[in-house]
Order: structure tokens, then sequence, then C-alpha cells
């Protein structure tokens, strides 16, 4: 298998040389695209819709639960980063550390998934986003396919099973409502709501 992983890896990286005009665009994907997902999760929390917020709530939970057991797996299972034993095309700077599972990758699709299952429209975007995040890691020289494709199947994993507590597990759901009732209270004591936006709202639970 890894000789499969790094022979598609040889095959991917080397996009770097004969597509070179994508690579600015994996350059960012890599490097900066993860913050999208950070300002997205602001906004959908600052719509001030509880669904939105179960939405964020699960993702945070599922991204924290999702780098534990990257780590954990990083731990185990130690592989070097491609430009570590191979001559590669290194587009972004990494350190030398742990190459598998992919971070990026799990941290995307974890927030990507749990978006799907709440909001199907937008989360087809979300996984897009995180697809290409993974691909570039791969172009971009710091990750085997088989680091962000772990990755991706764990935040999946991560994300379905989170979602599947809070809707099967009514202490659970009654725990994360609770949670974000408290932060409203305090919230409405700083940046009270019009009524026009508590209307709308209260039809969005």
């Amino acid at each position: 298998m890894s000789e499969l992983d790094y022979e598609i890896f040889r095959w991917i990286n080397g996009g770097a040389n004969y597509a070179a005009f994508w690579n600015p665009l994996m350059i960012f994907l890599s490097k900066y695209a993860v913050l999208l997902f950070m300002i997205g999760a602001v906004v959908y929390w600052f719509t001030r819709a509880r669904a939105n917020r179960r939405m964020i709530t699960e993702a945070l939970l599922s991204a924290a639960i999702g780098v534990t057991v990257n780590w954990v797996l990083g731990e185990l299972f130690y592989r070097d980063r491609p430009f570590v034993n191979h001559e590669v095309i290194q587009l972004v700077y990494h350190e030398a550390n742990a190459s598998f599972p992919s971070t990026h990758s799990l941290g995307s699709f974890v927030i990507a998934m749990t978006i799907w299952q709440f909001r199907r429209r937008d989360g087809w975007m979300w996984l897009v986003l995180a697809a290409g995040i993974a691909l570039s890691r791969v172009w971009t020289g710091v990750h085997y396919p088989g680091d962000v494709l772990a990755g991706a199947c764990i935040g999946i994993l991560v994300s379905m099973l989170v979602h599947r507590l809070f809707t099967r597990i009514s202490l659970a759901n009654s725990l994360m409502e609770l949670g974000i009732y408290g932060y409203e209270r305090l919230e409405m004591k700083i940046w009270p709501r019009s009524r026009r936006q508590s209307r709308h709202n209260s039809i969005n639970r």
C-alpha cells in the first residue's frame, strides 16, 4: 500500500510542474482555506438561529474529538512527511512532524460533514472545499494521499457519530440546548435582538 500511496503522490505532486497554473490556487487551499471554515462557523453562529447554533456546537465538538483521535493515531503510527524521504515539489513550508493522518483534511471534513447533515445545499459546497484542501495538501508536497484520505474518513465518521449522539440521546441534546440557552441569555444582555430577528429565529427553531 505504501508503494501505491507514493506512486499516487508522485502523480498528484507532479501536477505542480505539468499544470503549474493551478499552483497559486493549491497554495491558497493548502495554507489558508481552513480559515474559510472558521469564518463560516462564526457567520452561521451569529445568524442567531438556534438550528445554526446546534450545528456549530456539533461541529466544534466533532472537531475537538477528531483532532484528539488524529493526535493519538499520529503517535501510534508515526509516518514521515513526503519531503523527508523523497525528492518532492514542495510549494509550502511545513515542519517535519507526523504526516498521518492529515489534520487539515480531518478538520475541514469534520466541519463540512456536520454542515451537510443540517443543511444539505450548503453542505455540498463545504464538502467540495474540504476535498480541495485535501488534494492541495498532496499537490503542495506535505502529505501522502493516504494521509488525507484517512483524515477525511475520520472527520466524516466522527461527525456522523456525534450527530447521532445528539439525535438519539435526549440527555446529550438537552445538555447542548441548555448550554446554548445559557449563552443566549448572556448574549441578550450585551446584544439584544430586534423584534423582526426574534420572530424570524423563532420560526427557524
